[in-house]
């Protein structure tokens, strides 16, 4: 797996590429708490290059939207779901707790 991360005018971008399992969400974890501990809480998540996510990905996506969200600061946003990881998150519940967008353009114009 491989994350890039860069802060925008209004939000911050993280790009993932590859699997986002129990081996590699703790680095996907780090990469939204340095964000935070920044004191910045607007997120453009880009999956359009994740081919697959586990339970502990999810489970990193919804603690970084807590902590977003955590007194109105901001939010977790996603873009460019494949229809393999949109299944997932959909099995998972978390389709009403996310907004999701097909391009990152639209997702970053959304803040």
């Amino acid at each position: 797996m491989e994350i890039t991360s860069h802060q925008l005018k209004h939000c911050d971008l993280v790009q993932v590429t590859g699997h986002v399992d129990n081996h590699t969400a703790p680095q996907l974890a780090q990469a939204f708490e340095a964000i935070h501990k920044a004191g910045r809480f607007k997120i453009v998540f880009d999956m359009s290059g994740v081919d697959f996510i586990s339970s502990a990905g999810l489970r990193v996506i919804l603690n970084a939207q807590k902590a977003c969200k955590k007194w109105n600061r901001g939010e977790v946003v996603l873009a460019g779901l494949s229809p393999q990881t949109h299944r997932a998150l959909s099995v998972a519940g978390f389709i009403s707790l996310f907004r999701f967008f097909d391009a990152v353009e639209m997702a970053v114009g959304s803040f």
